[in-house]
């Protein structure tokens, strides 16, 4: 996992990056987004294609950055004793997207809302993103 930023009250906001840390999550916080994750890095894997005229041996080299860069952004609030306190999945790159759907969950797929508005507040302003409530928790 890779830092992204503090939010209130000593908790951390940190990036999923690879299909283990997903399933740690999953099996942490009691819900799917190592599905969610492997079937966005699929697809991105999918659609890379190496630029024209590289010998074989270097057309993966691109590969990783393209899959970061085509994939969602997975996201996990840790408190500061690293305890699951919500995950979050942003548009690729953390950018808005015509018809991504944002979805902010807790704990058994739990409203994370109420406790920790204030952490999710401070992911928006990092990536420059609204992330309310009613848009970004699906079971509103």
């Amino acid at each position: 996992m890779r830092y992204v930023c503090d939010a209130p009250g000593g908790a951390t906001w940190f990036r999923i990056e690879t299909e283990a840390e997903a399933e740690a999550e999953a099996a942490l916080m009691r819900h799917a987004v190592d599905k969610y994750f492997r079937r966005y890095e699929a697809a991105a894997r999918e659609s890379y294609r190496a630029p024209a005229g590289t010998p074989t041996f270097e057309q993966g080299i691109g590969l990783k950055d393209h899959i970061a860069r085509a994939m969602p952004v997975f996201l996990t609030l840790r408190s500061d004793a690293g305890e699951g306190l919500a995950t979050a999945m942003l548009p690729p790159q953390g950018r808005n997207q015509v018809n991504f759907r944002i979805v902010i969950v807790g704990p058994d797929n739990a409203d994370p809302y109420p406790e920790y508005e204030d952490a999710i507040e401070a992911l928006a302003a990092h990536y420059g993103l609204d992330l309310p409530r009613d848009e970004c928790f699906p079971y509103a």
